[in-house]
């Protein structure tokens, strides 16, 4: 994470040498992760660190991303020809240097929504403003905003000559062009796969490939389809942590909207969630005007659902078993009382969340 941040940090500081001298430092780090992760990092690694701090601390850019508004959505809808599915009026709101995640089982509309905002899908009614865009049509709106689809278009040739081209058509060109290419080879981990192709790297490469690709272009909008799907829980973790960074960033502020099923991971990093369910935006977190209708507790326990009842009281609770966890709501206890109680009566307890204001609740 300290590697990844520096490397950010140093982007923004648009000096092009301090960025060069980040790379380097970065490419030790993998070397040495690569070939002596068991032994401690070289002395030489935290000289060049504190190199590159006192260097960015002397460059005085204290500046910070200004959020704009991208988009702004009323009451869109679209139902399919065939086949009796709906996508209900939505509306939303996003702002550079935001996160939304759109959560919601498979068939339930999110992708209809994000190629809806995409502007792949025409709309039955209501209306998707692009905020920076003055009478866009189809091609403003592809330049503006880009989309990465769950399964990701095959490519042809070098990952490497792939993101030249790419950046090249975002007007990147020359020393610029092999600076930017090199840094988001080395800030998504992808340096050691740049001579392969399309057939030589896994499913969760391929993402963050594209993702390297799409970033290169620079655009004001990012929208991905289940971006997580092919990649195992640390590269997750790393991904959406990565995603909240970038969108954050000085030299290239943007709005993020991300669908998934990892409900836990997305509500993390996410500025607002939105829940889909047939087709219709069921829960949006920090809506005010919703009702969190009472506590909710996700709990993991050897005990009964009987002994959880006698303990708590069948009038103050209601007790749901799903898929291995028990789901308690209440209107009269808060989730500290809950535990409380049952921790009082020996009941064991492996594993419990708050779910109050989670999308967890209504699955």
């Amino acid at each position: 994470m300290a590697v990844r941040r520096m490397l950010d940090i140093c982007l923004d500081s648009s000096d092009n040498q301090l960025l060069i001298n980040a790379i380097l430092w970065s490419r030790l780090f993998r070397k040495h992760e690569k070939e002596n992760a068991a032994n401690p990092l070289p002395d030489e690694f935290f000289k060049q660190a504190d190199t590159l701090l006192n260097q960015l601390h002397n460059t005085n850019n204290s500046a910070a991303a200004q959020q704009q508004m991208l988009i702004n959505v009323t009451n869109i809808s679209k139902t399919y020809s065939k086949g009796n599915f709906s996508l209900h009026p939505i509306s939303l709101a996003l702002k550079t240097s935001e996160v939304m995640g759109v959560v919601g089982e498979n068939g339930n509309g999110k992708t209809t929504l994000l190629r809806c905002l995409a502007g792949q899908l025409a709309l039955d009614s209501g209306n998707i403003a692009y905020i920076k865009l003055k009478q866009p049509d189809f091609y403003d709106i592809k330049h503006h905003v880009a989309f990465i689809p769950q399964r990701i278009p095959k490519w042809y040739g070098l990952l490497k000559d792939n993101l030249h081209f790419s950046a090249s058509l975002a007007g990147v060109t020359g020393e610029q062009n092999e600076l930017m290419v090199a840094f988001m080879l080395e800030r998504l981990n992808l340096t050691d796969y740049a001579h392969l192709t399309w057939a030589q790297i896994s499913s969760g490469y391929r993402t963050r490939f594209e993702l390297a690709r799409i970033l290169l272009q620079k655009p004001s909008l990012l929208i991905l389809d289940e971006p997580l799907a092919n990649l195992d829980i640390n590269a997750q973790q790393t991904i959406l942590t990565d995603l909240r960074y970038m969108a954050k960033s000085v030299y290239h502020p943007m709005g993020i909207i991300l669908s998934s099923q990892q409900l836990h991971e997305v509500e993390k990093v996410a500025d607002t969630v939105l829940l889909i369910k047939k087709g219709s935006c069921l829960f949006r977190t920090g809506d005010e005007t919703q009702s969190t209708q009472g506590f909710a507790l996700e709990l993991e326990t050897t005990a009964d659902r009987n002994v959880l009842v006698e303990i708590l009281g069948d009038d103050n609770v209601q007790v749901q078993y799903n898929g291995g966890f028990y789901t308690i709501t209440s209107t009269a206890y808060s989730v500290n009382k809950i535990i409380t109680d049952l921790l009082n009566k020996d009941v064991p307890v492996t594993y419990f969340r708050d779910i109050t204001h989670s999308t967890k609740r209504y699955f």
